[in-house]
């Protein structure tokens, strides 16, 4: 092997984007930096670059020299950016790589892996990888159309998931499916169920499984664990080509400790802030990322760049973005006031706001949304008026109200009742995403099945009922796998979900509920055209908090279609209920949580009522109902089919009560 760096005759990092690094403008620095298979004077090789300013020396160490230390260095960039660089000839890809760092400072001297890597070795082994990133897409349809399928106005069900515990292989010692075997399973199952789009826990590498890839590591590489990058993709092909949108976890809020990753890496505190009291997450044990600096900026920036375009990825869901935004979250009185004495971290909320200008101005066809559980103000909205930019924000606090009040043994429920109506108080300050996520159902949390009070009937059924409200209420869904067929166990990383359960009925009635819910709730543009105005909504009553029901509309954008859904969060069944209508005629109930084939005791109206020319609720017209127990009732009213009221329709609007 050549132990020489030969240089390009031209170098690849060029003039302008020197420039625009130390400018803190270069947001595509995964197409610079890191180690790239090419031909210089003849010889193919790899070329180097790595930023590592208080570096003494850097090295390019692996088997192919030995793990020689000085046999392969780079040379530093005049430019003063501190990017080092060089092209050793003769290496191919699939070669084992770690950068050898000695630092300007003391006496430091480390392996490193390289930030910028395409794919690296299997945990424990950190080594990284050359590799390239070619691969023959086939969703060119989907790439055309998904601004519509990713816009605010369109259904989402979103189907959140752990990779490494969806489904494992009992014959070869429970292993995980791999990205390849993804590609087959996943694409059906979303389909026959429903699904809009799916969300990956982090998929980016990372150290320790145990952090569900919440610890990541590796910026720019897919987990080695299931796969080669061209597997990840060739998955997220698949998905598309089946029609469904691919959602990406990802985490700029803090990264791990370990030695050969980010931390500490020339030497100094290069990503994280030097102050601990701003650099050191005390929750999660790990490094929180120096904002104020550019190159850090523009390094997360990139990254999320990355995988919108080399990964095509539908969208981000960025995590911990509450311990980004506040100096004091989790530090009690160990934390520094910014500039003006306040707790708001200025310099996380200037790099939020650039990443989401950036984001939707190179993709303007995908989604950034926040994991975000505070009252911060304006986080979905715009940043020329004031907010953060995201397109959607979870809803955790509709989340944890709603969690609490089905908690509660149903004869109790009646005192709680604002826990419950809460939500639409609020619901329409922000472009909310309803979750019932991974979070709820793990550390000591117990499933979404298990929280609910009651035997095993009551159970399912209150889980039946609160899938329902949920896709009732406005805001775009999002559920983690087991819920839909009702998982008994808390989630375990280590073990597959529960798929035995559904050889039996219950079990089989709750996921084909979910199923119809998903299919339902696509075709009908009433439950999600307006999920962010307040005129796509209208409260009927909420007031009844003796018998726990709670009934509302929604609306379609041409206000033609109505659905009108009724929740009893009793185990009572309520027989010739009264529920105030804006038109009369007849209203189909299309959908029954109660219904025996999901396992109800089939209660409801035999497909739908004729109103009554009874006024009641501040309306003209009424149904007299039969309120299943512990169930959702959902029954729609089509103008479009009666031409004399859809006239009416034309000179009446339906003013919010």
């Amino acid at each position: 092997m050549n132990d020489t760096i030969v240089k390009p005759m031209v170098p690849f990092i060029s003039d302008t984007d020197h420039y625009l690094f130390k400018e803190g403008k270069h947001f595509r620095l995964y197409e610079k930096l890191g180690a790239r298979l090419m031909t210089v004077n003849g010889e193919s090789g790899v070329y180097f670059a790595v930023w590592a300013p208080n570096a003494k020396s850097v090295c390019v160490v692996g088997n192919f020299n030995q793990w020689q230390r000085n046999a392969n260095p780079l040379s530093c960039s005049s430019q003063g950016s501190g990017i080092w660089e060089g092209f050793i000839p003769g290496l191919a890809k699939g070669e084992v790589y770690k950068y050898l760092i000695t630092s300007s400072v003391g006496f430091y001297q480390v392996e490193k892996q390289d930030p910028f890597a395409s794919f690296n070795e299997v945990a424990p082994h950190f080594g990284s990888i050359v590799w390239d990133l070619d691969y023959q897409w086939k969703d060119t349809q989907w790439m055309k159309e998904r601004h519509k399928k990713n816009a605010l106005d369109a259904p989402f069900s979103i189907y959140e998931m752990h990779i490494g515990s969806w489904k494992r292989v009992p014959g070869e010692k429970h292993r995980p499916l791999t990205y390849l075997e993804l590609a087959v399973e996943l694409p059906k199952y979303l389909t026959e169920m429903g699904y809009t789009h799916v969300e990956f826990l982090p998929v980016m590498e990372y150290p320790f499984y145990g952090s569900w890839g919440y610890q990541t590591l590796g910026y720019f590489s897919p987990t080695s664990r299931f796969g080669t990058p061209q597997d990840f993709m060739h998955l997220v092909d698949s998905l598309h080509q089946a029609g469904i949108g691919v959602i990406l976890d990802w985490v700029p809020s803090h990264f791990p400790t370990d030695g050969h990753g980010l931390v500490y890496f020339d030497g100094t505190h290069l990503f994280e802030h030097a102050d601990p009291r701003k650099g050191y997450h005390p929750d999660w044990k790990s490094s929180i990322f120096n904002y104020g600096r550019h190159e850090i900026r523009e390094f997360l920036i990139s990254s999320a760049m990355f995988w919108l375009d080399k990964y095509h990825a539908d969208g981000l869901r960025v995590d911990g973005v509450a311990s980004m935004l506040y100096l004091d979250y989790s530090r009690g009185d160990g934390w520094i006031p910014n500039q003006y004495g306040g707790r708001e971290n200025l310099e996380a909320i200037h790099f939020l706001k650039t990443l989401n200008e950036t984001i939707y101005a190179n993709f303007p066809d995908t989604q950034m949304i926040a994991e975000e559980s505070t009252a911060w103000s304006g986080v979905s909205r715009p940043t020329h008026t004031g907010g953060l930019g995201f397109g959607m924000k979870w809803n955790m606090g509709w989340m944890h109200d709603t969690l609490v009040y089905m908690s509660k043994d149903p004869v109790y429920r009646k005192y709680h009742h604002n826990e419950l109506t809460f939500s639409f108080l609020y619901t329409f300050s922000e472009n909310f995403l309803m979750s019932l996520s991974h979070d709820e159902v793990t550390h000591g949390k117990g499933s979404l099945a298990g929280k609910m009070p009651g035997d095993q009937w009551q159970k399912l059924a209150n889980l039946r009922l609160l899938l329902g409200y949920m896709y009732a209420h406005p805001g775009k869904k999002l559920h983690f796998m087991g819920s839909e067929f009702a998982q008994w166990a808390e989630w375990n990383f280590e073990h597959s979900i529960e798929w035995h359960l559904l050889q039996y009925a219950p079990h089989q009635g709750v996921q084909k509920w979910v199923k119809d819910l998903n299919h339902y709730y696509r075709q009908e543009p009433a439950l999600y055209e307006r999920d962010f105005s307040s005129d796509g909504f209208e409260y009927v009553d909420f007031s009844d908090y003796q018998k726990s029901i709670i009934s509302f509309l929604r609306k379609s954008a041409d206000q033609k279609s109505l659905i009108l859904a009724v929740c009893n969060f009793t185990p009572m069944t309520w027989k010739n209920y009264t529920i105030g209508i804006p038109y009369e005629g007849y209203w189909q109930e299309v959908l029954n949580s109660d219904a025996a084939v999901y396992g109800g005791s089939n209660q409801g109206n035999q497909g739908g009522q004729e109103s009554l020319a009874k006024p009641s609720h501040g309306k003209p017209f009424s149904l007299s109902l039969t309120i299943p127990p512990l169930g959702i009732l959902f029954l729609k009213k089509d103008l479009t089919l009666d031409p004399i009221l859809s006239v009416e329709k034309e000179d009446k609007s339906l003013d919010v009560i």
